[in-house]
């Protein structure tokens, strides 16, 4: 389970990725994840007067109150969504997001596909929740626009929604009033730069419905409290619907934390679903969807298999795994033909980030074994392609520079974020992204990450991943599923 680490003492730096935009420090703090993520929605390459922006006491204190369920029905009819909190790293966000896709098939409720966040983008952990948005300039990137997922909306009974169509649903608000495009237009026109006060009215009160400010709205808007420190999600396991989970916490963990709770194991059906008090919201909002295995349980959802259900099995087989689009794949196969050009070793390295920082001997150390064995079986130079967060500037004197200086009996590949390769699959990935109302999808993030995984899915040689990292994780169901061979 990687966990959100907002400080870095490492004397190193991270690689830097040309495409980055530089983080603003115009957003206040938000309430709740619900209107963190409209600020996503609205945020982009570009920035909106912060009092569009900052939901303030003042600005609470006013009478802006949200609009009125029935109007909301009128705009979308009688379907019900569901919503949760993305956050931390893609992979992470990856995992959360097919937890979702089975949550909202279990409840028969349309899924809003979230945006990818930068990977600190909302600071929001694991076990215990932090609902914080930190301050940056984010980009509108789509979890399908990077995921195919293809295979599961094939199903006519798997719904799903972009979160930017949603909003405008439910808000009733003019999409493209916010497009980048438009509103640098006014800029560049010497217009006005900011939004009009009505607009920016509505914009507020959509938000104060989403976070749920006012508390649970009628029959719109249900917001959860449960989460992992108090339930985890079971689904078709009757004998074990409410009783308590084999993970308590000890004195010791809740004297550490000042924290005092108890874990239950919740069937999401019986507690969210029809006959059920939540079941008439015509949007129930989540937190945080990541589960892991956690001291003999799992830390959120323990489903992995539903015998009497076989439409939901059918879609847990689905989801176990999700490839990247075309363009992605297609791109890491070229880099390992016409670059690679023969058999090779992926060394996927991450150093810099969280607990893996200070585990560097542990991670070469698996490096070094699994090369000493291919040296066994074969005496020739072996290529290896490396994927890592540890600058090249810096891999001189660790196990890395070792590896680059010894060039008879080892071949380093690399991908750095302003490769052409990588700057043509961004420009194919917007390209065939979908357009919203006439709104151009926005430069994407972390393609070399998508690229440098999509590279390791083809190494015939075999891999070495980071222990505990879900990014290797990601990269050993790639290799299981042999999208390289496609």
């Amino acid at each position: 389970m990687e966990n959100l680490n907002l400080i870095r003492s490492s004397k190193w730096k991270r690689r830097l990725n040309p495409y980055q935009t530089p983080r603003s420090k115009s957003f206040a703090f938000i309430l709740l994840f619900c209107t963190c993520s409209l600020l996503l929605f609205i945020s982009s390459r570009f920035r909106f007067p912060k009092s569009v922006l900052n939901v303030s006491d003042d600005s609470l204190k006013s009478p802006l109150l949200p609009p009125p369920c029935g109007r909301i029905r009128n705009h979308i009819g009688q379907e019900k969504f569901l919503w949760y909190a993305p956050h931390s790293g893609f992979s992470n966000q990856l995992s959360e997001f097919k937890n979702a896709l089975l949550m909202a098939a279990i409840l028969n409720r349309t899924l809003i596909v979230p945006p990818i966040l930068d990977h600190h983008a909302v600071a929001l952990g694991s076990c215990p929740k932090f609902r914080v948005l930190s301050a940056n300039e984010l980009r509108y990137v789509s979890m399908t626009d990077i995921i195919d997922i293809s295979s599961v909306v094939s199903d006519a009974t798997i719904r799903v929604i972009d979160f930017r169509i949603f909003v405008s649903k439910w808000c009733n608000l003019d999409m493209g009033s916010v497009c980048p495009e438009v509103f640098e237009t006014h800029l560049h026109g010497g217009k006005d730069s900011g939004l009009n006060s009505g607009f920016s009215d509505e914009l507020r009160k959509c938000g104060l419905l989403l976070s749920g400010y006012n508390g649970n709205e009628d029959t719109c808007v249900h917001a959860l409290d449960e989460d992992c420190r108090t339930t985890v999600w079971t689904y078709q396991k009757d004998n074990e619907d409410g009783v308590l989970d084999s993970f308590q916490p000890d004195d010791q963990l809740k004297k550490k934390k000042n924290i005092s709770f108890v874990r239950r194991r919740k069937d999401v059906l019986k507690a969210l679903g029809p006959g059920s008090e939540v079941d008439s919201a015509r949007l129930l909002a989540f937190g945080s969807l990541f589960t892991a295995p956690y001291k003999g349980s799992e830390s959120h959802i323990d489903i992995h298999e539903a015998p009497n259900d076989r439409h939901i099995q059918s879609l847990i087989d689905k989801i176990e795994f999700l490839p990247f689009v075309p363009e992605i794949l297609n791109s890491g196969k070229e880099f390992a033909l016409q670059k690679i050009k023969g058999p090779f070793l992926c060394a996927q390295l991450r150093l810099l980030d969280g607990q893996f920082k200070n585990h560097w001997k542990p991670t070469f150390l698996a490096l070094k074994q699994k090369l000493e064995s291919l040296k066994v079986k074969d005496p020739r130079p072996i290529h290896i392609f490396v994927m890592t967060d540890l600058p090249m500037s810096n891999w001189t004197g660790t196990y890395l520079g070792d590896l680059v200086k010894n060039s008879g009996d080892y071949k380093i590949f690399s991908l750095m974020g302003d490769d052409d390769l990588i700057k043509e699959t961004a420009r194919k990935l917007k390209n065939a992204a979908q357009k919203i109302d006439g709104c151009s999808p926005q430069s994407f993030n972390d393609i070399l990450l998508y690229v440098e995984q999509a590279v390791c899915s083809c190494a015939s040689l075999g891999f070495v991943g980071t222990a505990g990292s879900t990014i290797a994780e990601t990269i050993e169901l790639m290799r299981k599923y042999e999208t390289c061979a496609g």
